[in-house]
């Protein structure tokens, strides 16, 4: 790496997901036995990056601070000349993330994020990737629960069918079997601003209807991608499944490193997600449950009346989130089931310990950040827009392993 002055600077560290990002990388970086990390914060308030500094105890004190606001160029290039990577937890990213992204693009710093907005994302491919690849920057988006337990276990899964079977496999479909966590205004509010958008735009209705929309657009992809949009029955793992909230992201940055890798998984690859209900009647009842409550999220979000008053009187604020206690206490259990060409099967699973969204998603987002610092030399990967599975390698599935509390394992 260039000789910078920090290694990574977090960027809105004191939002919801930051303030757990900050403790996670001082409790495991810079102590006895742990890899260093020059790290820094960054903010738009001095008081409150002072506060959390307070709040973490004495080896947060020694922490440097960088001011900056999220719509201040100037001062989000002055930051990034200060550092070889940065980690965005500003959301929503498509209100107030292009700019940052702008900044690291023209200055050739890395960066990584947890964004799961799929129209973002590819407005800023669109704008910077080009630019990107000039300046040797790796910009690195859907870096938490949405997408690398999807986008690395389809990697995992990839590897695995590789060396068992002989090839990859040309059909994968994600099933998560069980998930405990709360949600985040941070995240609902991404979510809110998606449907908002969607509902007075036709054009981008139709894009967020495209699996392949932010893949290439010398993409040579015409499978037609399977879409679980309500009730069905999943013979392979003998449960009801409804539609998982988070596949409209992870199904296209999957297609995405599929794509970035020449077509490693095939031109015809398939790939689709949802969650698991259970068996029998019960099942059922629950997949038709989460079914009709998503349909009546996506409605009231889209109209105006209704929407100020899911935002005013039921949906949890920019801030508000899991408890520390749910945050630990939380899990998932994704399912992979994959088959060949050949009809060959496989299945995978990945696990995590901690509440999805933000337990579990600061783990992950703080080992792509040091893996970005630590491991990813610019000679090895150029600069552009990757994707978690495309950035990264089986060490950053070592880092999870070993120290964001994730398994990868073959169940048969």
């Amino acid at each position: 790496m260039s000789k910078k002055q920090f290694d990574i600077v977090v960027f809105g560290a004191t939002s919801f997901v930051g303030q757990i990002l900050t403790k996670y990388l001082l409790n495991n970086f810079n102590n006895e036995g742990q890899e260093q990390l020059n790290w820094a914060l960054a903010g738009r308030s001095e008081s409150k990056l002072n506060t959390l500094k307070q709040e973490c105890g004495i080896e947060a004190s020694k922490l440097p601070v960088i001011i900056a606001d999220a719509a201040d160029q100037s001062a989000l290039e002055a930051m990034c000349k200060q550092t070889n990577v940065v980690v965005s937890t500003v959301g929503p990213y498509a209100l107030y993330g292009e700019p940052l992204v702008k900044a690291c693009v023209e200055t050739g710093t890395d960066y990584c994020d947890l964004t799961g907005e799929v129209q973002w994302i590819r407005r800023m491919i669109t704008k910077y990737e080009a630019q990107a690849k000039k300046t040797g920057a790796r910009i690195v988006h859907c870096c938490g629960f949405d997408s690398i337990p999807s986008d690395m276990g389809v990697y995992f899964l990839q590897q695995q069918a590789k060396q068992q079977l002989g090839e990859h496999c040309n059909t994968i479909k994600m099933r998560v079997k069980a998930a405990k966590g709360g949600a985040s205004g941070g995240t609902v509010a991404s979510m809110v601003n998606i449907t908002k958008e969607a509902a007075a735009n036709p054009a981008l209705r139709k894009e967020l209807a495209n699996p392949y929309s932010i893949c290439p657009e010398n993409h040579s992809f015409t499978a037609r991608q399977h879409n679980v949009s309500t009730t069905e029955f999943d013979q392979d793992l003998n449960a009801w499944a409804a539609p998982f909230v988070m596949a409209g992201i992870n199904t296209r940055v999957v297609h995405r490193s599929n794509a970035l890798s020449d077509n490693a998984y095939g031109k015809d690859f398939k790939y689709d997600e949802a969650m698991l209900t259970g068996p029998g009647f019960k099942g059922r009842l629950k997949a038709n449950v989460v079914v009709a409550g998503l349909a009546g999220f996506l409605i009231g979000a889209a109209i105006k009346p209704s929407r100020w008053a899911l935002e005013r009187f039921v949906l949890p604020k920019p801030g508000e989130g899991p408890s520390p206690k749910e945050q630990l206490s939380g899990y998932y259990d994704l399912r992979f089931v994959g088959s060949t060409s050949k009809g060959q099967k496989i299945t995978t699973k990945v696990t995590g310990q901690g509440d999805p969204g933000y337990g579990s998603t600061s783990k992950m987002l703080g080992q792509a950040a040091a893996f970005l610092a630590l491991d990813l030399k610019k000679e090895d990967k150029p600069g552009g827009f990757w994707t978690p599975a495309t950035a990264f390698d089986n060490r950053f599935i070592r880092r999870l392993t070993e120290k964001a509390d994730l398994n990868f394992e073959v169940i048969d």
